[in-house]
């Protein structure tokens, strides 16, 4: 392939999946910043926000195994740009409710229609570049997932100072209409790449070996605890925290995620444009995926503890160690042959959005009975982030045993 070649596979293939990527992560945090102003208009306590902010990631999870079926069977281009007809439908739904009914169907039509967009774009790097490409490929598109965050913090606030959460949902649904437009007419298919994948039975065989694996249930508890813990405090409880524990008010809080999606875009563009070198020169993965966790689970641990102890500073590490976690869906992908890819990825999704959803509307109910019990704002609060704490730890330590074993 020449460079005439591949800048034209890069317009045509990457671009359109890196929008998708790029509203899915807007969507998914933007609730961060929104969150609070529906709270006051609708009067919802911290149970009913956190299951309202946490339906986009149950829908995202179901969809993920017959998602990965889907991907192998008829390839990235028709399964994503059909299911963001979906969010898109989904934006409006949310944009133009009432009521929390309304607003968390909304959400959960967003969450399956966006479920997609990572996913495909691993499929898509998978038939057309060589394996050695893909950790960097992986960067460049979680870089445009950073450049989503950012947008759902700083300038999220601001554009609420200019129109309501109404009109930027139905804003945000036509630009995602836009963006399934540029995927069906522009991105090519891989031909004769559907066939391979066999009937119903041969992907659910594929399935099962999936999760029979030793090799995949090493990671997933990692995927639970880590990917998704931090999914569901960024999604939301990070700027609780903020207000209850340190007396951020709204603009320090959207400055303060502001610095940890720009962090998060840091440790992305890093992954793009050094994961393939550090390959070259041995060194391994899932040794850099290992540090980054350790450290992130440190500066949880300190957060935890101590909210107000250089918070500014801890907040956005562990930000950019978040998006080193993304190395698992590699290491776990490379345990399996590339018909399996899809699926291997979304069983790996499913369990990290499984964690963000539970984690993030349990969070919220602990939060809420610990408070009925009388704690105290701040007390309830840090009971809920130890919990989550523990459970990391837990995660970590089961990753260090399974690689004795290995």
């Amino acid at each position: 392939m020449n460079q005439t070649e591949q800048r034209r596979l890069w317009i045509s293939l990457f671009l359109p999946f890196a929008a998708g990527y790029f509203l899915s992560y807007l969507f998914r945090t933007a609730n961060a910043v929104i969150g609070p102003v529906l709270a006051r208009e609708l009067a919802l306590g911290d149970n009913a926000l956190g299951l309202l902010t946490s339906t986009y990631f149950l829908a995202f999870g179901a969809a993920q195994l017959p998602l990965g079926m889907l991907l192998d069977r008829f390839g990235p281009r028709r399964v994503e740009a059909g299911l963001l007809l979906l969010a898109a439908a989904g934006a409006a739904v949310f944009g133009l409710s009432d009521t929390l009914t309304g607003l968390a169907s909304g959400r959960a039509l967003i969450g399956l229609g966006v479920s997609a967009c990572l996913m495909a774009s691993f499929k898509a790097f998978s038939q057309w570049f060589p394996p050695e490409r893909q950790a960097s490929l992986t960067g460049w598109i979680m870089a445009s997932g950073g450049l989503g965050a950012l947008a759902a913090s700083k300038p999220l606030e601001l554009a609420l100072g200019f129109a309501s959460w109404r009109e930027i949902a139905l804003g945000l649904a036509a630009t995602t209409l836009l963006v399934a437009a540029l995927l069906w007419f522009l991105v090519p298919d891989k031909a004769g790449e559907e066939k391979q994948a066999g009937g119903f039975a041969a992907q659910m065989a594929g399935v099962r070996s999936i999760f029979a694996s030793r090799h995949f249930w090493r990671y997933a508890p990692m995927g639970f605890f880590f990917t998704g813990g931090f999914m569901a405090v960024q999604g939301l409880w990070a700027s609780r925290w903020m207000s209850v524990l340190e007396g951020l008010e709204s603009t320090g809080i959207a400055y303060r995620l502001t610095l940890i999606s720009g962090a998060m875009l840091a440790g992305f563009l890093f992954m793009g444009f050094f994961a393939t070198r550090l390959v070259h020169r041995g060194i391994a993965l899932d040794k850099l995926y290992l540090g980054a966790m350790l450290l992130a689970l440190a500066c949880f641990a300190l957060i935890s503890a101590q909210p107000t102890l250089a918070g500014g500073l801890l907040w956005p590490v562990l930000g950019a160690c978040f998006s080193l976690s993304n190395i698992s869906y590699s290491l776990v992908a490379q345990a399996f042959p590339p018909a399996l890819s899809g699926r291997a990825n979304t069983a790996l999704n499913l369990l990290v959005f499984a964690g963000a959803f539970g984690l993030q509307w349990g969070i919220g109910i602990l939060v809420d009975n610990l408070q009925a019990a009388g704690w105290a704002g701040d007390a309830a609060f840090r009971a809920a982030f130890f919990s989550l704490l523990g459970g990391q730890l837990l995660a970590l330590l089961w990753l260090f045993l399974g690689g004795r074993r290995a």
